[in-house]
């Protein structure tokens, strides 16, 4: 039987957390907790009830295997590419052309 890494999940938190640009204050206010508590558990010195880990993957957009298990390449692809369309999702019309244009430039490059 696997054991709950409290570490490991707190880290998976701060990375998905960093990725998605919300702050530490940010994110504890958006999961109704103190920014204390938030960071105990980002660093592994404390674990979490089932309704905190549920409002963190929620708000991080994970599911609670990604969250205590960690992801499968085939689940960090599929995270990043929800990280580009959250990233498109805040631009306006104009700057997501713009991105794809590049995007299209860019992997025609690549290849």
């Amino acid at each position: 039987m696997n054991d709950y890494d409290k570490k490991a999940v707190g880290e998976r938190i701060r990375t998905r957390r960093k990725a998605l640009g919300i702050s530490q204050e940010d994110f504890a206010e958006l999961i109704g907790r103190v920014p204390k508590f938030c960071a105990d558990i980002e660093r592994g010195q404390t674990g979490m009830s089932i309704e905190t880990m549920l409002s963190i993957c929620s708000l991080l957009k994970m599911s609670p295997n990604q969250l205590l298990l960690g992801s499968s390449d085939q689940t960090k692809h599929y995270d990043e590419t929800e990280l580009i369309v959250d990233a498109l999702n805040q631009c306006t019309e104009k700057q997501r052309k713009d991105a794809y244009a590049l995007l299209k430039l860019f992997l025609t490059a690549i290849r």
